[in-house]
């Protein structure tokens, strides 16, 4: 059985990677972090490359691929930290395809497939959506209740506060109004791929910080010696490696689920998000540890991989909600055995 990626899927991420490697340099992702700004000319370029529709059908103006292509894009963007509005309008769309009616995907398909329209999917609180990113930018939201249905909000529709965030990568903004339920109103089946897409980026972002991490405790000597040659530093190092790994295997695993097993997808899907989110935040935290005094300046590229762990961890509920989400489901198969 082979578990590594297609051909053709490879060739997506070596693309992605090495395009963003040369548009989204960390001098590039500072400059915008610093203006609060959105790259507006990396995102028409990736909207002409099709990315905002990968996993968008190609009735609705997408490329018709699946979550696996679609995670691998959310990984590539969360490595380079590009500030673009990509996973908020990603989720929104998945959402939209999955749950909502002819007429609602009719209506806004198209453009979010082609980046013309700029979706963001948020958890409401009471009717409020506390934490949407890419909400001051955005066309339509998508909010999704704590009874797991959503609504669909135009941006003449919704009241939108923009607020900051610990990551100035990318805006964010409160959001509330009424809107028009998603579908038939019933529970959003496309929420579990949302969570794939958050683990995913998680995972981009878990990479980039042990990769920056090894070369600098590689390059970066003490009394003459490389201080990755400490045990106590290696060990951290490898610790890095094991959560990145378990985040990577339980986001790729619910990608998989996605499309070849949607009915355990909700269990998946919480497992990636609880692995993704406490190893981004143990990661990213090593990361600025090992990097030293260095590590904790504005002047280091490590910070911003830690704040946008910890925004990202937030996303759709934290690992705390989604254990408890794990519970209930397996609780649930224990009781459904038992009657049986």
């Amino acid at each position: 059985m082979d578990f590594g990626l297609t051909d053709d899927q490879r060739e997506i991420q070596r693309t992605a990677r090495e395009l963003l490697a040369e548009r989204a340099r960390p001098d590039r992702v500072r400059e915008h972090a610093e203006a609060r700004s959105t790259d507006e000319q990396l995102w028409k370029e990736l909207s002409e490359l099709g990315w905002p529709g990968i996993a968008i059908a190609e009735e609705h103006g997408g490329q018709g691929l699946g979550q696996i292509e679609l995670s691998i894009l959310c990984e590539e963007l969360g490595r380079s930290l590009a500030p673009v509005p990509f996973l908020g309008s990603a989720m929104a769309a998945t959402v939209i395809q999955q749950d909502g009616s002819a007429e609602q995907r009719e209506r806004w398909l198209g453009g979010l497939a082609s980046g013309a329209t700029i979706g963001a999917l948020g958890a409401a609180v009471d009717g409020t959506a506390e934490l949407v990113i890419g909400g001051r930018e955005a066309d339509v939201f998508v909010l999704i209740d704590e009874d797991g249905s959503g609504r669909i909000l135009g941006a003449e529709e919704a009241d939108v506060t923009p607020v900051d965030s610990v990551d100035p990568t990318r805006s964010t903004a409160r959001v509330s109004g009424a809107g028009e339920p998603v579908g038939d109103g019933g529970a959003c089946a496309g929420l579990g791929r949302a969570l794939v897409s958050v683990s995913s980026e998680l995972v981009g972002v878990c990479d980039r910080a042990l990769a920056m991490t090894v070369e600098y405790v590689k390059d970066r000597k003490q009394f003459g010696v490389p201080v990755g040659a400490y045990q106590a530093v290696s060990h951290r190092c490898a610790q890095m490696l094991l959560e990145t790994e378990k985040a990577r295997a339980t986001a790729a695993f619910a990608a998989w689920t996605a499309d070849a097993d949607p009915e355990a997808l909700a269990e998946a899907a919480a497992m990636a998000k609880v692995c993704a989110s406490s190893a981004a935040r143990e990661v990213t935290a090593s990361a600025i540890q090992a990097h030293g005094g260095i590590g904790f300046t504005w002047e280091a590229d490590v910070h911003w991989l830690y704040k946008r762990a910890q925004l990202d961890a937030a996303l759709l509920g934290g690992a705390k909600r989604h254990r408890a989400r794990l519970a209930a489901i397996l609780a649930e198969r224990v009781g459904a055995g038992a009657a049986a």
